[in-house]
């Protein structure tokens, strides 16, 4: 396993940086709209990074963690219709272009309300942290603007999905990376919804669901303690469970304070997770791609997002010097 980032580089100077802090694998798209993203585009995006001795390990479907219709595509989990079937199409041409070019894998999220977050907290020093506390999430809101789903309406919307999906996959060779629902909720539904991807068994049947060694987790240690009602103790045995199947493909490395339904997103030297411990479960369970920092909390000044990034790559290293001794 190895330092990793996400993101779209703004410059040649962004790479050197990279390249100069040790990070030496990213998941990053090629430019342009995702459509034009087609073998060359792939590969062209490849023979850039690598320039600056960046391997391009995975990029990133146009299923983002925003919701359905705040999307590039918009449809793919709502109910039956023909721009589904069209989106899954183009969606199927996507990872064969991606297969093409030798890319490792492609994430991306199932959701349909996308992320949700109330108020921030602050940390030390004032840093701005992500924070969610489910007795202030606005219950005002009606019916999902693309119709209700409760859970049984929900997994045949994904089993139709990976049944499209999953076999591209394989013969593409491409690694399909899947980001829990953040944050999990349990079984309750808002605004209709069902956030099925947002429980630890919910994540199981997922992985079982059209099994393959090409169908799996980008799995965000973040959202899954978030999943859990004491996470400082129970995440080591979810990360062995999946990590053992080999449904991890990429790890999102992130520590909260507190837990289900009620959590702040910290740095990641000061949560509620020992984040040594959990790295050692990963190389114990024979994890061999990226860690990488997500959801930074908010810090003062310019270049505020690569500051907070740059911190986590240094923690993450130190890290994985700690348990590889």
């Amino acid at each position: 396993m190895y330092l990793g980032t996400q993101g779209q580089p703004a410059d040649d100077d962004e790479l050197k940086v990279l390249s100069q802090l040790g990070v030496n694998h990213v998941s990053s798209d090629p430019p342009g709209h995702w459509t034009t993203w087609d073998k060359q585009a792939f590969t062209d995006h490849k023979e850039r990074l690598a320039t600056y001795g960046i391997e391009l390990d995975i990029s990133l479907m146009p299923l983002g963690s925003r919701s359905a219709f705040e999307n590039d595509v918009s449809h793919v989990f709502l109910g039956p219709s023909d721009e589904r079937d069209r989106e899954i199409d183009q969606i199927c041409t996507l990872i064969e272009a991606a297969g093409g070019a030798g890319i490792r894998g492609l994430r991306y999220n199932i959701t349909i309300l996308g992320h949700m977050r109330t108020e921030p907290g602050y940390g030390r020093g004032g840093a701005q942290l992500s924070s969610f506390d489910y007795s202030k999430l606005d219950q005002s809101l009606g019916e999902f603007e693309g119709g209700a789903a409760d859970a049984d309406e929900m997994w045949d919307r994904i089993d139709h999905f990976l049944g499209r999906v999953v076999p591209v996959a394989e013969a593409s060779k491409v690694q399909l990376a899947c980001h829990p629902q953040d944050p999990g909720i349990g079984d309750s539904l808002y605004r209709g919804v069902a956030r099925v991807m947002g429980t630890v068994e919910g994540l199981k049947k997922f992985i079982q669901m059209h099994e393959s060694p090409y169908h799996g987790l980008n799995f965000c240690q973040g959202t899954v303690s978030e999943m859990l009602e004491n996470p400082g103790e129970e995440i080591y045995d979810v990360i062995r469970y999946f990590g053992e199947r080999n449904k991890i493909f990429n790890v999102h490395f992130r520590n909260i304070k507190g837990g289900f339904l009620n959590f702040t997103e910290v740095f990641p030297d000061e949560g509620d997770i020992d984040m040594l411990k959990a790295l050692a479960v990963y190389r114990d369970v024979g994890y061999e791609y990226m860690l990488m920092p997500d959801h930074v909390p908010g810090l003062a000044g310019d270049n505020a997002r690569r500051v907070g990034f740059a911190y986590c790559y240094g923690y993450i290293n130190a890290a994985l010097q700690a348990v590889n001794r």
